[in-house]
């Protein structure tokens, strides 16, 4: 049997994205064909009842959020490499509280992040990092829509619908 995971994401624009994903297409290939730069928004344990998101979609009342990034960081034993976001993403909380609300289960604040490297599929390097510190990372990102979006096994991830805010 298929083992199938949705989540709801916020994939970056091409104006954010460029530098991201040459890092993503160079260390972390895999990953670059598996799923375009992205923020996760909920994940797959999270939107179970997903008729019941899509009405607190439907009933969103933003137009845009901002998430305000910090620093590259290493994770995962070294492995992974991703931009942080700073603690003050007050508009990405709410966007999550919004979607997910009476959906009964436990309201979580995870910090919103940008993989650069999957340590599933990579592995950083020193020389790698000091390799990634040179690019400009974004300070803000504006984000007007959100996907939902599907994997099937360990294929690409699937665009199944766009929510703009």
């Amino acid at each position: 049997m298929n083992k199938i995971r949705r989540q709801l994401t916020l994939f970056l624009d091409d104006h954010y994205s460029t530098e991201i994903e040459t890092i993503r297409r160079k260390y972390n290939p895999d990953q670059y064909k598996l799923i375009r730069s992205h923020v996760t928004l909920c994940r797959e344990d999270e939107i179970e009842d997903l008729a019941k998101i899509k009405i607190n979609i439907s009933q969103l009342d933003l137009d845009s959020i901002r998430i305000n990034f910090d620093q590259l960081m290493r994770f995962s034993n070294q492995k992974g490499v991703m931009i942080s976001a700073k603690h003050d993403n007050h508009q990405y909380h709410y966007l999550r509280q919004a979607i997910l609300k009476d959906c009964n289960i436990p309201l979580t604040f995870p910090y919103p992040h940008i993989t650069l490297m999957h340590p599933r599929n990579s592995t950083c390097t020193d020389e790698i990092f000091d390799e990634i510190k040179k690019i400009k990372i974004p300070e803000s990102i504006l984000f007007k829509e959100f996907s939902l979006i599907q994997q099937t096994d360990d294929n690409e991830w699937e665009l199944l619908e766009t929510f703009q805010m």
